[in-house]
């Protein structure tokens, strides 16, 4: 009899942890600070945490994060252990350097467990983007594909998740510093919304302006047909995310589902979590979807 097989990941994902527990993946929860406090990320367990977390950013109050350490994934790599083999998929190292710290520990633990086998993947992803590789991965897993198996798939489609984003509210990249308080005011009064995306690397990559959400979503739409896998014909599954504006979101989604009549499902509308909107801050909308392989540059149209 095969031995089990644990796959899991971190609260980055942006998906509801309810999500994460009906498809059977243990989670791993960073912290963020505000004012000295410790807090952890929340994944709507408590439905007031992040409303609460952004009335904190509207009072000016920034948080901060850090990454995951060596002995935070020693000890919940090892209660995954007691259960079986373990598939570790982490937050892309593009973004934060936890991933490393995971290696490490992955690599004590094999000393310690000789018998388990312990893989760790470098998502090279980010919120709700990260959540639809782990999503696909655990859709392997449900078809009984091996630990083996798995691992290739990632390793072979984790630059193939597109990450689109736009931001309508530039208030927050002045007060965290991102931005100078004259860029953000001009940008303010142009109406201009910054569109990114995800390189190779898994870094975000500024690469247009456009004026007003309703352009910001039309990007969105041809870059999705321009990148995902088969054109206006996807089929395969996209997820949105949104910092506090459920509304453009909304919007968002309409226009790809208008423009994408086959995708699979529906299209899931997540919030961004709290360690995410710690850098974003509000208003910002991201579409996430398989296509065609990140390149090293994504400026460039």
């Amino acid at each position: 009899m095969p031995k089990p097989m644990i796959l899991s990941c971190e609260s980055t994902v942006d998906v509801p942890f309810s999500y994460m527990q009906g498809r059977n993946i243990p989670v791993l929860f960073y912290n963020y600070r505000i004012d000295g406090a410790e807090y952890e990320d929340d994944m709507g367990r408590n439905p007031d945490a992040l409303t609460w977390f952004y009335a904190q950013l509207i009072q000016g109050r920034l948080p901060s994060t850090s990454q995951i350490n060596e002995f935070r994934y020693l000890d919940f790599f090892e209660k995954q252990l007691q259960k079986g083999d373990l598939l570790h998929i982490a937050f892309g190292s593009g973004m934060a350097a936890s991933a490393g710290n995971a290696v490490k520990a992955a690599e004590q633990l094999r000393a310690k467990y000789p018998e388990r086998k312990i893989v760790v993947v470098d998502s090279l992803c980010i919120s709700s983007g990260y959540g639809l590789l782990v999503d696909g991965a655990a859709d392997l897993r449900d078809r009984g594909a091996s630990m083996e198996e798995i691992e290739r798939w990632l390793l072979a489609n984790r630059r193939r998740v597109h990450h689109q984003f736009f931001s309508t509210d530039l208030t927050y990249y002045r007060r965290s510093g991102r931005m100078s308080g004259a860029a953000a005011m001009l940008g303010t009064v142009l109406n201009l919304c910054p569109i990114m995306r995800l390189d190779d690397a898994g870094r975000i990559i500024a690469y247009d302006r456009v004026r007003g959400q309703k352009n910001a979503i039309r990007e969105t739409v041809r870059a999705m047909e321009a990148h995902a896998a088969g054109g206006k014909d996807y089929s395969g599954k996209c997820w949105i995310c949104h910092s506090d504006c459920l509304g453009t979101a909304k919007m968002a989604r309409d226009a790809i589902r208008g423009h994408f009549p086959n995708i699979s499902g529906e299209i899931r509308i997540c919030d961004i979590g709290t360690i995410i909107a710690g850098h974003c801050g509000f208003g910002t909308v991201a579409a996430f979807f398989f296509g065609d392989e990140r390149t090293p540059d994504q400026r460039g149209k």
